[in-house]
């Protein structure tokens, strides 16, 4: 599958999004900043890809946090996961929020998400009187317990 990447002005010397590694699911997205851009604790900023994506129809990418940022960080994608639709031909942007404790530092190309391509269904909805009964019926929120 071809994913079309555009690099918009000032971000030529970015990488392209790409796999870190042979089974890695998810592709690296660098920030496109012209200086170093400050998160304190609690904040959250819109932080540019400087990449503009076409994706094949029936497809979406899927913006989410890298894993050793959150864990060593605390830093987060807020509305995780971002969605960007195949339709879309906006730059790409990631909107990060820092959970830790300490000031977070943006510099250029930093590796701040990961985009997953993901197959989309789309559902005719029916509207009904009732639903079919199940065993666990409306429980939810921890009702089997913590």
């Amino acid at each position: 599958m071809k994913v079309y990447v555009k690099k918009i002005d000032g971000a030529e010397d970015l990488p392209l999004p790409r796999y870190m590694t042979k089974g890695a699911s998810g592709m690296d997205l660098y920030a496109n900043v012209t200086g170093d851009v400050v998160i304190k604790p609690g904040e959250f900023k819109m932080i540019p890809t400087g990449l503009q994506i076409a994706l094949p129809s029936g497809f979406e990418g899927q913006v989410r946090p890298r894993s050793g940022l959150a864990y060593q960080k605390g830093i987060t994608v807020l509305n995780s996961p971002g969605t960007v639709d195949e339709d879309y031909r906006g730059e790409i942007k990631v909107i990060l929020i820092n959970l830790g404790k300490q000031d977070f530092v943006i510099h250029r190309g930093d590796r701040i998400a990961q985009l997953v391509l993901n197959r989309v269904y789309k559902a005719e909805v029916v509207e009904v009187h009732s639903l079919t009964k199940t065993e666990r019926g409306s429980g939810g929120f921890g009702h089997t317990g913590i």
